[in-house]
C-alpha cells in the first residue's frame, strides 16, 4: 500500500506532522510518503489570482500525490476552531482543479492540540466535509493534551488506551486497501 501523509499545518514544530508521522509508522508494511505543507506554499487564492495564475503547477503536484496513493492520513491543526490557513488556501486551489481532490481515496483524519479538546472542533469539520471532497473517511480520532499524552524523545503515544485506538484506527487503512 502506498500511503501518502500529512499535517495540515506549515508550523515548522508542528505537533500535528508528529502525529501523522507516527501514526503512518504504525503501518509497518506500506510505503510511507510524509508531504510537508512548506512545500506547498502558494500565492493566496482568489478567483482573480486563479484568473491570472490558472492552475499553479504545486497545486497540480499536490493533486498527483494524492491521486497516486492508495490511501491517506492527514493530522489537522486547529486554528480558532477551523482549518489552518496553509491548509485551507492549498486546498481551495486543489479544489478548483477538481471537486474530488482525494479521488476516493480511503483515509484516516487525525487532529492534536495542547487542550483537552485536542482540535476536535477541526476534526468534526473536516470529517464532515470530506465525503463531498472525494475523501473516505475510514477512522477520525482526536488527542486531546498532545504534551501530556506524546512522548516527544519516543515518538510515539505514551498513553496507551489512546495507542490502542490510534493503532486500530489506522489498521482499517489496510483493510481498505487489501484485495
Amino acid at each position: 500500500m502506498k500511503l501518502l501523509a500529512f499535517a495540515a499545518s506549515n508550523s515548522k514544530k508542528s505537533i500535528n506532522k508528529r502525529l501523522v508521522t507516527y501514526a503512518a509508522s504504525l503501518l509497518a508494511e506500506a510505503d510511507v510518503e510524509i508531504l510537508d505543507l512548506n512545500d506547498y506554499e502558494i500565492p493566496l487564492f482568489s478567483v482573480d489570482k486563479e484568473e491570472e495564475l490558472g492552475h499553479p503547477a504545486v497545486a497540480k503536484a499536490f493533486l498527483a500525490k494524492i491521486a497516486a496513493s492508495d490511501a491517506l492520513i492527514i493530522s489537522f491543526a486547529e486554528h480558532n476552531g477551523s482549518y489552518s490557513a496553509a491548509y485551507k488556501n492549498l486546498f481551495d486551489w486543489c479544489s478548483r482543479a477538481g471537486a474530488k481532490v482525494f479521488h476516493d481515496k480511503p483515509m484516516v483524519l487525525l487532529a492534536t492540540s495542547p487542550g483537552a479538546r485536542g482540535a476536535a472542533s477541526v476534526l468534526a469539520m473536516a470529517t464532515n466535509s470530506m465525503p463531498f471532497f472525494g475523501g473516505q473517511v475510514k477512522a477520525s480520532m482526536s488527542i486531546p493534551s498532545f504534551f501530556d499524552n506524546f512522548d516527544l524523545e519516543q515518538n510515539t503515544l505514551k498513553n496507551e488506551s489512546l495507542n490502542q485506538k490510534l493503532i486500530q484506527a489506522v489498521a482499517c487503512l489496510n483493510e481498505q486497501t487489501a484485495g
